[in-house]
């Protein structure tokens, strides 16, 4: 059994907002993975200098930047892994698409279900991402004092 060409110019209408979706994960895999990269770039610069930071304060303050990199590191991966799986299950939604049009096999259920899963995933990836930037902007504050001497110039 062939399809008509119409029936395949539907399949193909009803796979087109799957794959604009798959190109913003895309998009939004590769912020994931430069801020990866900017995190990653951040411990290997302070951990040496907390090994031989000169005062225990100067060593405590690195070290616990160095836990909240790591704990940074960490969402990051995670939000990647999660989207980058939510990617995976809409590329078999787009083909299931196609293999339940051209096969009239009844997977209905299994495309439905992988989209939804596939939802869930990029909502908890995205949750991830969403604390994993809480967490930076919560350790980078600009100090009053320089607010104040910046405000002074002007």
């Amino acid at each position: 059994m062939v399809p008509a060409a119409a029936d395949l110019a539907h399949t193909i209408q009803l796979a087109v907002a799957p794959v604009f979706l798959l190109s913003g994960i895309g998009a939004f895999l590769n912020v994931l993975a430069g801020r990866l990269s900017r995190i990653i770039d951040r411990a290997r610069r302070i951990g040496p200098a907390a090994i031989s930071a000169e005062s225990d304060e100067d060593r405590e303050r690195r070290v616990w930047e160095l836990c909240l990199l790591d704990r940074r590191i960490r969402l990051a991966t995670l939000a990647i892994v999660l989207c980058t799986t939510s990617a995976v299950l809409i590329c078999f939604v787009i083909a299931g698409l196609f293999i339940a049009d051209t096969t009239r096999l009844l997977v209905g259920r299994y495309v439905a279900g992988g989209f939804i899963l596939a939802m869930l995933l990029l909502i908890v990836g995205l949750i991830c991402f969403l604390s994993e930037v809480r967490i930076a902007y919560r350790t980078v504050r600009v100090r009053a004092d320089w607010l104040g001497q910046v405000g002074k110039r002007r």
